[in-house]
C-alpha cells in the first residue's frame, strides 16, 4: 500500500531544485521523491507562496495549500515533511502533531538552531508514537553506505586522521559532514576550537576547529561559498586513503603498496577504487530508505535522536566560539 505524504514547505529542498532537470535523472527535492517513488502518493503541498503553488501542481498533480491546518482538515498523512525554514521546524512539527498522528515525520536538518526545541521536538514525536527522522541524506547514499561498512570490518582501518573543508556556513552546509563523522567515526568525544572565521547570519559561522571521535580525528576547514562551493573529505588511515569528493560524487578507497622505485617505502597506489555513490538522486534513496523504516525494516535514516546528538556537537562548537565552552 502507498504511503501518503504531506510536503510543507515547497522552496529549494522542497521543489525547487529540481525544477531544471526534466524527468527524474536528477533527484534533488521531497517533491520529485515522493512523486515517483512507488511506495508514495499521492504527495499533497503547503506554502504560503501562490506562485509555488501553483507550480506544484502543475508539475506534481496532486493539491496544494496556503496553510498547514487546511491541509490537514482535508487530508491524514502517512507522512509529513517539513521542508520549511528551521526557525519554523518546532511550531509546524507541534501544529501537525495537535492536528494528526502520521507514521513518521522528516524535517529538513538541522532539528531547530535551539537545542531545547529541538529536544521538545523529538520528545513530542515518542509522546506521540511518530517516527521522526532528520534529513541528513548522505546517510542513505551507497558510496556513505560502502565507507561505513568498510570502517566496520577492518578495510578501512581505525583510527584515521581526516580533514573536511565544508562552505555555506557550519549550522547550513557543515552539519551534513558533522553527522557524516558521527556515522563513520562514532561519537565525539572532544572539540578544539582553531580559528573563529566569519559570522555568516545570527544563527551561522565559519569556524575551524578538530573533533576527536573514538576511530579518529578530523579538522573541519570553513571555504568561502561566494568563491565557489566546497564539500570534501579526506581520511588516512594506515592502509589507505580515502576521498570523498564535490559533496560526495565521488568516492575513492586507494591502498598501500610498496615503492617501485625506493626500497623499504610505502606509497599510495595509482589506481583507486570508486565506491558506488549516486548523489545525483539523493533525495530518492532517502525516500527508499523511509519506505524501509515504515515496513519495519532496517534503514539507513537519521533517527530525531542521531539529528539531535549532532546539533549538540554543533552547540558545543558555537559555544567555544562565544567564549563559553
Amino acid at each position: 500500500m502507498r504511503q501518503s505524504v504531506l510536503l510543507v514547505g515547497l522552496g529549494a529542498i522542497g521543489m525547487g531544485y529540481d525544477l531544471a532537470h526534466a524527468g527524474a535523472s536528477r533527484v534533488y527535492t521531497h517533491a520529485r521523491a515522493f512523486s515517483t517513488h512507488a511506495a508514495f502518493g499521492p504527495v499533497v503541498g503547503v506554502d504560503h507562496d501562490a506562485g509555488r503553488r501553483r507550480a506544484f501542481e502543475a508539475g506534481y498533480g496532486g493539491p496544494s495549500y496556503e496553510t498547514l491546518s487546511d491541509a490537514l482538515g482535508e487530508h491524514r498523512p502517512d507522512v509529513i515533511v517539513i521542508a520549511t525554514p528551521t526557525a519554523t521546524h518546532g511550531e509546524i512539527l507541534e501544529d501537525a502533531l495537535a492536528h494528526s498522528t502520521p507514521k513518521a515525520i522528516l524535517c529538513e536538518k538541522p532539528l531547530a538552531y535551539e537545542l531545547g526545541v529541538a529536544e521538545a521536538m523529538l520528545a513530542a514525536c515518542e509522546e506521540s508514537g511518530v517516527a521522526l527522522y532528520v534529513n541528513y541524506m548522505r546517510r542513505s547514499d551507497s558510496g556513505v553506505n560502502a565507507v561505513e561498512q568498510m570502517l566496520a570490518n577492518g578495510e578501512i582501518l581505525a583510527p584515521v586522521k581526516g580533514v573536511v573543508w565544508y562552505s555555506k556556513g557550519l549550522v547550513h552546509n557543515g552539519s551534513h559532514f558533522v553527522d557524516l563523522m558521527r556515522l563513520w567515526l562514532g561519537p565525539v568525544e572532544r572539540t578544539t576550537l582553531i580559528r573563529a572565521g566569519r559570522r555568516l547570519s545570527p544563527q551561522d559561522y565559519e569556524p575551524d576547529f578538530v573533533m576527536e571521535h573514538a576511530r579518529g580525528c578530523v579538522t573541519f576547514l570553513a571555504a568561502a561559498e561566494e568563491c565557489f562551493s566546497h564539500c570534501t573529505v579526506e581520511l588516512l588511515a594506515c592502509n589507505g586513503r580515502l576521498r570523498y569528493e564535490q559533496g560526495g560524487e565521488r568516492v575513492e578507497w586507494q591502498t598501500v603498496t610498496d615503492d617501485d622505485e625506493f626500497v623499504g617505502y610505502r606509497v599510495l597506489t595509482h589506481e583507486a577504487q570508486v565506491l558506488p555513490a549516486d548523489m545525483s538522486r539523493y533525495q530518492y534513496h532517502v525516500a527508499t530508505q523511509l519506505a524501509l523504516a515504515l515496513a519495519g525494516k532496517s534503514a539507513n535514516l537519521c533517527s530525531g535522536r542521531e539529528g539531535l546528538e549532532t546539533l549538540r556537537d554543533i552547540h558545543r562548537v558555537v559555544k567555544l566560539l562565544r567564549g563559553t565552552g
